[in-house]
Parts: structure tokens; sequence; C-alpha cells
């Protein structure tokens, strides 16, 4: 069912370097003493959020949390699967299901080696919290088709220093406690559980991020009955591997890579931005490619799905999630201003930072890392210097565009990535998590009701009204106070939306009338790499139920 072509190496994902690349730091002193008058020119002579467009309201449309798909209920893997009526009522929670040790596609399974209905667990422990899916498949055919998910999270995340290896095992149970609630006792000990670290853990080294794994296989083989496979069951995810399996999920619900789907109906390019890092997954337009190929290198996945081959595209830049942009941004912008002088702010007794991505008339106290690997504080402001337009100026220095680039074309910081409007030009664009959960908040709904048609250009307009600070938001959202209050005492939001904008347009380069969907879930199922890498895991076979 899933193969692939893959090199995992752990030691080159933990020094803070991307998957498929040699170690590359970027040069923060280099960078900003070369830029160091450019930065001066914006602050003092840039744009000041003045004169900023207004476009009506029915220029922005709100995105649907569940995209629309197929209306036919969700099939195997495969096309072997016995013909069923269809029930009247699908179940779509442990609430709604009218028995948990059974389902409501079939009597019996589609083979006598074959349970009827197999649960799994898969844990993501990312760099801001940890989220458990709790997954219900059914075997009405040869593989395993998806039913429904139960989610639940916990924050900090596993790499939260304040925490020892083993108070970060026990952060977990509050997850696994609700597996032992949702998986019917009797299924229990045939359940596979595994849990995959991303983005905040490859940042903790080699000897940190190791003793949490081993604290947390320790604990969840001793304490829960679950089944850990033998290898890989508690491990650091190739960032590669996040990107496909998000974009399997995204697909796969969309019933657009399943077999039987309909043929030559294109798939979405998948879009995660994730606090650690960002993943960009697409499959190259059939005939778009200069000889119908992709060169050669990590970049390229070959993978075997639903009877299919298919190759694709893909790249997890590590350091680029949101949370890390904040603080390369940070970074920068208080070693520019170190190189002025300084002055102290009377009441908190911090160093005082107009910062352009902050916005205008608010501040907030960062710690900022440094490159000795220690940490200053100080008060960042917006004060009148927050603006799209200066704070583009700056993530230009951050995305590092202008990076050494072996293989042509690039993307950003150095890495291949074909044209987006050789490889992709009419393909779908589907954008996850920190897009969605930043993005939405501030789209107002259309009067008319029609369906969302955002574009790259109004993740634009929205930074401008953001990063333009209070005034402009009672301008522009003043009759929708939940708007309001999603901006109040956040004044990084600004940062966040001219981020997102910088790699949509700056660095995959799609042009300001490109179209992007945003999506949370579908069908009440968590959009992400945990169905994907369920479906892998479970498909193989090591632990199947026997109730």
């Amino acid at each position: 069912m899933f193969a692939s072509s893959r090199n995992t190496t752990y030691e080159r994902l933990e020094g803070g370097m991307g998957p498929n690349r040699a170690s590359k730091k970027l040069p923060w002193k280099k960078i900003a003493i070369g830029c160091s008058v450019l930065i001066g020119l914006v602050w003092f002579f840039g744009p000041r959020g003045a004169g900023l467009p207004t476009p009506g309201l029915e220029d922005i449309y709100p995105p649907q949390e569940n995209i629309p798909t197929k209306t036919q209920p969700n099939t195997a893997l495969d096309d072997e699967r016995p013909p069923t009526s269809a029930p009247s009522v699908i179940p779509t929670s442990p609430e709604t299901d009218p028995d948990p040790l059974k389902t409501v596609h079939c009597s019996a399974p589609h083979a006598s080696h074959l349970p009827l209905v197999q649960y799994a667990l898969m844990i993501d422990a990312g760099s801001t919290g940890s989220r458990i899916h709790i997954y219900k498949f059914n075997y009405c055919g040869p593989s395993p088709a998806y039913e429904y998910e139960v989610f639940k999270m916990t924050q900090p995340g596993l790499s939260d220093r304040t925490k020892t290896p083993e108070g970060a095992a026990e952060s977990l149970d509050v997850l696994l406690d609700e597996a032992i609630r949702v998986v019917p006792a009797s299924l229990h000990g045939c359940t596979p559980l595994a849990v995959k670290a991303t983005a905040g853990l490859r940042f903790l080294g080699a000897g940190k991020s190791q003793a949490i794994l081993e604290a947390v296989e320790k604990r969840l083989r001793g304490r829960y009955p679950f089944k850990l496979p033998d290898t890989d069951g508690v491990v650091i995810m190739d960032g590669k591997d996040e990107g496909v399996y998000a974009w399997i999920t995204a697909n796969y619900l969309m019933d657009v890579i399943r077999a039987g789907s309909p043929k030559d109906v294109p798939t979405y390019a998948v879009l995660d931005l994730g606090g650690g890092s960002t993943q960009i997954v697409f499959e190259p337009e059939k005939g778009e490619m200069v000889g119908g190929v992709l060169q050669e290198g990590e970049h390229k996945y070959e993978l075997v799905f639903g009877g299919e081959e298919r190759v694709l595209y893909q790249h997890s830049y590590l350091g680029y999630g949101l949370k890390s942009a904040r603080e390369s941004v940070h970074r920068v912008v208080e070693f520019m201003d170190g190189l002025r002088a300084a002055w102290m702010n009377g009441e908190s007794g911090l160093r005082r930072v107009a910062n352009p991505c902050l916005a205008q008339k608010t501040e907030k106290e960062v710690d900022v890392p440094l490159a000795d690997g220690s940490k200053v504080k100080v008060l960042m402001a917006g004060e009148d210097v927050g603006s799209f337009e200066a704070c583009n100026r700056v993530l230009e220095l951050v995305m590092a565009k202008d990076a050494m680039c072996n293989v042509k074309p690039c993307s950003f910081n150095g890495v291949y990535q074909p044209s987006m409007m050789d490889a992709f030009p009419t393909g779908k664009i589907l954008l996850l998590s920190y897009f969605y959960d930043r993005i939405t908040p501030l789209i107002i709904p259309s009067s008319n009701g029609d369906q969302p048609h955002i574009t790259v250009s109004m993740i634009t307009t929205l930074a401008r009204h953001v990063c333009a600070g209070p005034s402009s938001w009672v301008d522009h959202w003043g009759g929708y106070p939940a708007v309001i209050d999603e901006l109040q005492d956040r004044p990084e939001w600004c940062l966040d939306l001219t981020f997102m904008h910088a790699l949509l347009g700056l660095g995959y380069e799609f042009g300001d009338g490109r179209e992007v969907a945003l999506g949370k879930r579908i069908e009440g199922t968590e959009l992400g790499w945990c169905l994907g890498a369920t479906i892998a895991m479970v498909g193989g076979g090591e632990v199947r139920c026997r109730a």
C-alpha cells in the first residue's frame, strides 16, 4: 500500500538543519551589519502604515473549516471492497457510534484473518504541545478504511526546557488516559501506538532529546496496555515524512488518491506551517515539468498509494516555523538596535527596541536568543514603525532569498524547488496549521454567502491592517468585536501574517492572484500528517486486533 524512498538520519536533524541539506546556519551578524543601513532607512524613512488601501468587505471571503469532499462514505484504500448498502447514519465519534466494537459499513471483515475494526493511536509531539489522535478503522475491504477520530491536546510540548525527561513523559498521561476511555477495553492490547516528535525535539540536541524519548518509551511500555511497534515507536520524525504524510492525509480525505478515485483529478499541494518548521509537498502537474521529471535528490519522494505510483516534490524547512521565525526576526531587530544608541524604559527597566514587525502602538517583552546560546529580555515596541512593508524587508533577510543556489531554481535559503509557475501552474493549494489559525479569525463573512476565494494578495491586505495597529483594527473590524478580541494583546500577529505572506510570495513565488484554501479538518478529522502516518502504520499489518 505504502512505499517510499527515504534516507532518515537523526544526526542531520538534531543540529538545526533541514533533512535534505547540509548544516547551514544563518550568518546573523554578517547579514545584520551588511544591511544595517537598509533597516535604518526602512525604520526612519519607510512607510508608516498611512494611506493603506481599504478594500470593501466584499473583497474578503470566509474560508470553510470543512473543505467539501465527496458525498460518498469513506472507502477502503483499494477497489476490492465488496459492495454494501450505505448506512443511514455514519458515526463521526464514539458518542454517535452504536457499537465501538463493530462498524455500520459491513457485518463481517473482508477476510477471516482480518479484524472487523481496528483502532490506532498517534501522538504528535510538536514544538508547542502534544496531541493524540485516536483513529477507528474497519476492514470491510482488504485494507483499513478510516471511520473517525478523537482528538485531545496538552501544552507545553515535550521539548519544554522546564521539564525533566521523566516530567516530559508524564505530560502524556492525560492523552493516554483519553485513549483508555475511547478504545474498547478488549482491544487495548492490539491497538498500535506511536509517538512521533517533530521540530521541537530536533532543536534540543541529540543528548537531551534522546533522554526524553527513552523516558517516554519506558513510561508507555510500563504503564499502558497499548502496543508500541518494535521499531520507530517513539522517534523524532524526519521532516520530509511529516510533509508527505500531511499530503496523504489531505488528498486521502478529499478522495483524490484512494484506489477507485476519479482518474486525472489533480492533487492538492499541501503547505503545513508548524512552530519549528514548515513543509511544502506537491505532485508536479503532468507535462508541466521540463523533461517530465524532477531533479534527483532527497526532495524527490516516490510513493505508491492506492495502487498508483506517484512522484512528489517535498521539503521541510527546519527553523522556518512560526515560532522560529519570530525568534529570528527578534534576533535581527535586537542586534540592529544594538548598533544604535539604546535607551531604557523608565517603568520596566528593560531596553526598549523599536520593532517594525509588531503592530503599531503595541509592545511585548521578548526573550531574544543570542548567538552564544543565552537570551536577553527586551521590550519590543511597534510604536509608529510597525508596518507590513517594513516588516517584510526584515523578513527578506531572514528568508535568505539570495542564498547560494547550487541546483537551480531555488525557493529560499538555497533550497532547490522547481518553479511553481512551471511545475504547479493550476493546481489547488491547501494551507494547514498556523496558516489556518492565524488567517481565519480575521476573515469577515461575506454578506451573500458566496464560497471563499482567498488569494495571496488578501493575506497582504490583512497583514497591512493588523500591522497598522488598534486604530486600523477598529476601522476595518469595528463591527466584528470577535476579531478585535483576537488581536488584543497579540502584537506579533503582524509578524505572523507578514511571514506567511513572505513564505507564499517571496519564498514559493505564488502570484498575488493565486487562490489558496485554508484547512483545519474535513468531516471532523484533523488535517495534518497524523492520519497519513497512521494509515501507513496500520496498513503494515504488524498489529491487528482479535476482539
